[in-house]
């Protein structure tokens, strides 16, 4: 059968890509009502988005206190456990989001296939996350201009920043796919030399002192810990530094709503995602482990530190300054202020979006759902920027005690979110197979399906169980450290348990699940059904 055959009684014109004009057109996408978004994400945005756009403070300081907590192995088996859920997490999403490119993705897709109290508690928890990350990145920015200028007022640069990221975000899609462009194409190459410079570092070729294995050998290297447990449970709790790193990951399904073709740019950019893992996380993890000891005072939350005297470094500039590199703090620095404003807009995109998506689904006042000319819901953003100015506030004024509880809050639900999109595509994979839909309706097909599933799933559960598990058993007990580790996740159910009581929704069933509103209307997969050689389908799932 040719793919014509399986679209019998289609028009001609429907065989093929529908232009980016067609897909604004789509009713899904454009009314009276709510206005238009604007397609305007071209395939290489969405493709350095992939590849660098969560690259941030979480890799560039964070990985410190890996390599303190686990040790060099340790925080390289923590990176590659969650990056492996990172990387099945991600081409589950990518799947869903080529074949319907909807604004709010997961939270769309959690309402349409499973239900819509699930939708609900998605979209409430991934706004809040990233409302919060607002505060948490403009509160970044500060401590990093006061390594210039220790005297600076705090709120000076965060109201700056605030400020800088309302007028990129009211410019439109097009002005933060561009800017973000060129900030990951800058966080790429500092990974990329990094990674040169540790080799070289590592093997004496630069700074003098070669270390080779060195670090490997100290006490506890290459895993921190006195027993097995102890180290099986350090490499889990680990996970939580590596997962914070990982942040944003997901992103990829959220613009897709945004995307001029979605269809061919959103599986291009997820193939990305290998490769990223692989040399931004995994390399770069491995590099610090070999050049820095975990026992070094200087790398965060190090048992070894000396409040008085040692002063937390970030890894990369730690292993610039061992290269004897004139000038190295002051260039990461740089960088790192171009993290916290690539994440930080990233930030005002993902929940302004979510909110808008609820806005448009009745899930949040309608108002929400509403877009100026230039596609931007104005509305949403400044609920956003009401909100992260007053938690900023409220953490500045105070002890820090309301910024700690926010963080703990979003950290849980960031977690559950990214268990609850194995979960969706499981139910979206059942329900195509109950409506005899074949996999070459799909633009792109997600690899191991459905063992990628399980196996986040797994993954996700663990990390969840051994971080309660050393937060019930550490020495001395405290309750607020157990509070902390699971206060998301009563959150998070009770808004999903609150929406299904009010609105007495139920499991949505197979046959009856929404499959087609939103989709553009193209012909799929006429390619997935060449036979490639072993090679190509080797090639193809990790490019």
């Amino acid at each position: 059968m040719s793919h014509l055959d399986q679209y019998e009684g289609f028009p001609a014109e429907k065989q093929e890509y529908l232009d980016s004009d067609a897909y604004a057109q789509h009713p899904n996408q454009e009314n009276q009502e709510f206005g238009s978004v604007k397609r305007d994400l071209k395939s290489r945005h969405l493709q350095m988005i992939a590849i660098g756009g969560t690259i941030g403070t979480g890799i560039f300081l964070s990985s410190g206190g890996s390599v303190a907590a686990a040790g060099p192995l340790g925080a390289l088996i923590s990176y590659s456990i969650v990056g492996t859920m990172v990387f099945f997490i991600v081409t589950s999403l990518g799947e869903m989001s080529a074949y319907l490119p909807l604004p709010g993705a997961f939270t769309t897709f959690g309402a349409r296939f499973v239900d819509p109290a699930l939708g609900f508690g998605l979209g409430v928890g991934y706004a809040f996350q990233w409302i919060i990350t607002v505060t948490i990145e403009v509160t970044a920015a500060g401590m990093i201009l006061q390594y210039w200028w220790p005297n600076l007022k705090m709120w000076i640069p965060a109201l700056v920043f605030i400020v800088l990221l309302v007028l990129i975000t009211m410019m439109g899609v097009k002005a933060f796919g561009e800017l973000e462009y060129w900030l990951s194409m800058i966080k790429v190459l500092t990974c990329v030399v990094f990674i040169i410079i540790g080799i070289l570092v590592d093997t004496g070729a630069v700074g003098g002192d070669k270390i080779l294995g060195r670090n490997w050998h100290i006490d506890q290297a290459p895993i921190v810990g006195n027993t097995a447990k102890e180290k099986t449970i350090n490499i889990f709790t680990t996970c939580v530094w590596a997962f914070f790193s990982f942040g944003g990951t997901e992103l990829i399904g959220i613009t897709a709503g945004e995307s001029a073709n979605p269809a061919k740019a959103v599986p291009k950019a997820i193939r990305q995602t290998f490769w990223r893992i692989l040399l931004f996380y995994i390399l770069s993890i491995t590099v610090i482990g070999l050049c820095i000891p975990w026992t070094d005072p200087n790398l965060l939350n190090s048992v070894y530190a000396d409040v008085n005297e040692a002063a937390t470094i970030a890894p990369f500039t730690i292993i610039f300054k061992m290269a004897n590199l004139p000038g190295a703090d002051h260039a990461i620095n740089a960088v790192l202020l171009t993290a916290v404003l690539s994440a930080g807009q990233s930030s005002f995109y993902a929940s302004t979006r979510t909110l808008m998506a609820m806005g448009r689904e009745g899930k949040m006042p309608a108002i929400f759902g509403r877009v100026n000319s230039r596609g931007v819901p104005l509305y949403a953003l400044a609920f956003v920027t009401l909100i992260a100015s007053i938690a900023f506030v409220a953490d500045t004024v105070g002890t820090g005690v309301v910024f700690e509880w926010l963080v703990n809050l979003t950290g849980m639900s960031a977690l559950l979110t990214w268990m609850s999109i194995s979960v969706i595509h499981l139910r979206f994979r059942a329900a195509m197979k109950a409506q005899g839909r074949p996999l070459s309706d799909l633009p792109y097909v997600a690899p191991l399906f459905p063992y990628s599933c399980y196996i986040s799933i797994l993954l996700a559960l663990m990390i969840v169980f051994l971080e309660g598990y050393q937060a019930v058993t550490a020495d001395p007990f405290e309750v607020k450290g157990v509070v902390a580790v699971f206060v998301g996740a009563p959150v998070f159910f009770l808004t999903i348990i609150g929406w299904k009581l009010y609105h007495k929704t139920r499991l949505v069933p197979l046959l009856e699940v929404d499959l087609d509103s939103g989709r553009p209307t193209i012909i799929r997969g006429h390619q997935n059904q060449q036979k490639l050689s072993l090679w190509k389908r080797i090639l193809h799932f990790v490019a």
